[in-house]
């Protein structure tokens, strides 16, 4: 009886927790346009999408935000006057499961002061990685790497600016080069050794 009440007991706490990754989540269509709200360390910025700017990226975008990947993500790299980065996701299987890319888009929107884009680094490579361009940064419209040109923009910074600009900096690009480690060891990597690092607490699609 006993062991019966406990394969009961594993499988209700099972079936009621969250849903870490489905595949069938890559398959939602984002709206024609949508806003979303990220919850920061430093405060609040709110951000417009628009399909027309990018159909494949924006879709990607709504999917991380709608199914709660950036929930406790870094904002591992920023780049004072270029860039901030973020989008490893504190679980590694979380991260794994979403690093798969989507297809390659030509720039429609120019990269502009709080416009935002995937980072990639080569063909179908956009995949849970976004950087907010600090100022305008339109040479990242025509630079060609690996096979593919520019980087889409898929959203665009609508309210909270000033908190955009606040995120810790100092940090730069030495720690930009220490995406491996992140991956690997999470947030305990960076809250023992980069201990300013500021975070997205979580995102959500607002009205």
């Amino acid at each position: 009886m006993k062991r019966v009440l406990l394969i009961v007991s594993i499988i209700l706490i099972a079936s009621c927790a969250p849903k870490k990754f489905n595949k069938k989540w890559l398959k939602t269509q984002a709206p024609t346009t949508f806003k979303a709200r990220f919850e920061t360390t430093q405060g609040n910025f709110d951000i417009v999408a628009r399909r027309a700017w990018s159909p494949k990226g924006v879709d990607r975008l709504y999917q991380l935000i709608k199914y709660g990947y950036y929930d406790d993500v870094a904002i591992f790299r920023v780049v004072p006057n270029f860039v901030a980065q973020f989008g490893i996701h504190n679980d590694s299987l979380i991260n794994a499961s979403w690093v798969k890319g989507i297809d390659d888009e030509p720039v429609l929107a120019k990269n502009a002061a709080m416009t935002i884009s995937f980072a990639r680094g080569g063909q179908r490579t956009r995949s849970n990685q976004l950087f907010i361009n600090l100022k305008d940064n339109h040479r990242l419209d025509e630079i060609e790497y690996s096979g593919v040109k520019g980087f889409p923009v898929v959203a665009k910074v609508i309210a909270g600016k000033e908190v955009v600009l606040k995120f810790y900096d100092e940090y730069g690009d030495k720690l930009g080069r220490n995406q491996d480690s992140i991956t690997k060891f999470g947030n305990k990597f960076l809250r023992e050794k980069y201990p300013k690092v500021d975070y997205i607490k979580k995102a959500y699609v607002i009205k």
